[in-house]
């Protein structure tokens, strides 16, 4: 044994002995740091809903095209071919995915059932029209079909409204005003009903909010609308033995907006308020990679934003949940061999460890099918190492979120905990930023500082260990642009049609957690004395 190798021997012994509050430091073995984190078991800071993890499907037809590349081929709500199986597999992995249907074109979609006032045809490209397509049309055949497809997926649904129709357009500016007509909303959701569909909530309107992506609406006639759709849901739900949410506004944050929509519309009326993130901007931004690396980045270009909404909802809006509705990091698609690939995941998985500790109940991504940040492959439907970092998290992290606090440590270990999913103990996920300093983790609990007396268990015959369970993703040849995830070292691919399984390596629990450089682990402790998971966690607005 080498003397470096000694050294980190005798320190890791000393870390079992001395109190947590000496621990809070990084030690530099030549890229390697020693870091400790502590997690206060008997208390958490906030709760996620079961189904925290969400994909969208947009509205967006097959010709559409940004930065000179066409990504969008077959992938909305109307042209998505449900009859592949291995979209269903990748549903079906997550038992029950929420999916929230809409995205930009959402407030140009014309239901064809009862008598819409405008004319039901598919959409067209067109100059002067929003995102440069005329309106387009949802067919009752097709809204079967999908509705079908949910049933059969286990899917949760999502469905973002028309909140333009019956308005106009003000002059040349990107105001629209008059009342919303509800009457095309209401035939929908009518035959949805009547045809037994379960939808767990109707979103109101895309991206309209503040000064809007393309078209706006005020949040005083924001606030009208949205309790008027109220009253239309509650008429409508009454004879059923379910009912459905109201979701709104589905824009990006602005406080002022958002305050006046909820001081306007009062209590009760919206049920669920969502926002959308794109933090890294242009998917043709040359510096994406730069900035999904930069720990300072991830932080500070959505703090504001966590903290601002969860303000906003405790002071005007306790009663309701806030989503993330729509993120895909980098907007107008995801940036070309960045969004698809695996160096997307450090962006995604610390943006899902963030919001969740910012009172945020469930996060959506951009998207399920379509364009550079979808989780599939538009043309296979093979997972995007993304999908695989959600399918790790739905499955392991449960509802329960924890504060970690670092001391001194390292910005580029970014650490989240939260109860396990469905077992005894925590689980964590340790995000490492750094391209060559490992770091060896040493976890501590606030409020008993131990760990199953590890002293004592190491007495113990073999057959009494205690082990933890490892997930470690990692780019296939330490390629971050490749579209190949390693679990524990083994490539995740599709085999004969079927999605690969994802099996942790086992470790003795009072071993020390090592997380490689550019790498990302989900490590499950069962034996962490966390008393806050044993009971309801604390309901967070």
């Amino acid at each position: 044994m080498g003397f470096m190798s000694m050294m980190i021997t005798l320190f890791l012994g000393l870390l079992v002995s001395v109190p947590a509050i000496l621990l809070a430091k990084e030690i530099n073995f030549d890229k390697m740091l020693v870091a400790n984190i502590v997690v206060t078991g008997n208390k958490t800071i906030g709760e996620t809903d079961d189904n925290y993890v969400c994909a969208t499907i947009d509205w967006f037809p097959s010709d559409t095209c940004r930065y000179n590349y066409c990504m969008l081929q077959n992938s909305s709500a109307i042209t998505l071919d449900l009859s592949n199986p291995l979209l269903a597999k990748t549903i079906q992995a997550f038992k029950n995915l929420r999916l929230r249907i809409g995205g930009s074109p959402q407030d140009q979609v014309i239901y064809n059932v009862g008598s819409p006032r405008y004319p039901c045809r598919p959409f067209q490209k067109a100059a002067n029209g929003l995102f440069g397509l005329t309106s387009g049309c949802l067919y009752m055949e097709r809204w079967d079909e999908l509705n079908h497809f949910f049933n059969k997926t286990g899917a949760i649904v999502t469905f973002g409204l028309n909140a333009l129709y019956g308005r106009k357009k003000q002059n040349k500016s990107t105001l629209w005003v008059g009342d919303w007509d509800p009457s095309n909303a209401r035939a929908l959701m009518n035959y949805t009903i009547l045809k037994g569909y379960h939808i767990d909530s109707w979103e109101f309107g895309n991206e309209l909010s503040g000064s809007g992506i393309a078209a706006r609406v005020e949040a005083a006639q924001y606030a009208k609308d949205v309790i008027n759709l109220k009253k239309i849901m509650k008429e409508l739900y009454k004879t059923t033995n379910y009912n459905s949410r109201l979701v709104a506004p589905g824009g990006f944050f602005n406080k002022g907006w958002y305050t006046e929509l909820l001081q306007d519309s009062g209590p009760s009326i919206v049920d669920v308020v969502t926002h959308h993130i794109y933090n890294l901007g242009g998917g043709n931004d040359p510096n994406l990679i730069r900035k999904i690396l930069d720990p300072a980045y991830l932080t500070k270009s959505v703090l504001d934003t966590f903290t601002n909404i969860e303000g906003v909802i405790q002071d005007y809006a306790p009663w309701a949940n806030i989503w993330v509705g729509e993120s895909g990091g980098a907007f107008q698609g995801g940036g070309r061999y960045v969004s698809d690939r695996f160096v997307n995941s450090f962006w995604y998985l610390d943006q899902l460890g963030m919001a969740a500790k910012y009172s945020t109940k469930v996060y959506c991504r951009q998207t399920l099918v379509g364009a550079n940040y979808a989780l599939l492959n538009r043309t296979t439907m093979e997972p995007n190492p993304d999908y695989y970092s959600a399918l790790l998290w739905h499955r392991l992290m449960g509802k329960g979120v924890f504060d970690v606090h670092r001391r001194y440590a390292a910005p580029y270990l970014r650490p989240y905990a939260h109860c396990s999913k469905g077992r005894a103990g925590i689980t964590l996920l340790l995000i490492n930023l750094s391209n060559q300093t490992e770091f060896i983790v040493n976890v501590n609990n606030r409020t008993k500082f131990k760990f199953q007396e590890r002293e004592k268990r190491r007495e113990r015959p073999s057959h009494g260990r205690s082990f933890r369970e490892e997930y470690h993703l990692s780019a296939q040849h330490g390629n971050l642009r490749s579209q190949t995830s390693l679990l524990n070292g083994h490539p995740l691919h599709v085999t004969n049609g079927e999605l690969p399984k994802l099996d942790p390596l086992l470790r003795e629990e009072n071993s020390p957690i090592r997380v490689a450089p550019l790498s990302i682990a989900f490590i499950v402790i069962p034996n962490f004395e966390a008393s806050a998971c044993a009971q309801p966690a604390p309901s967070s607005c």
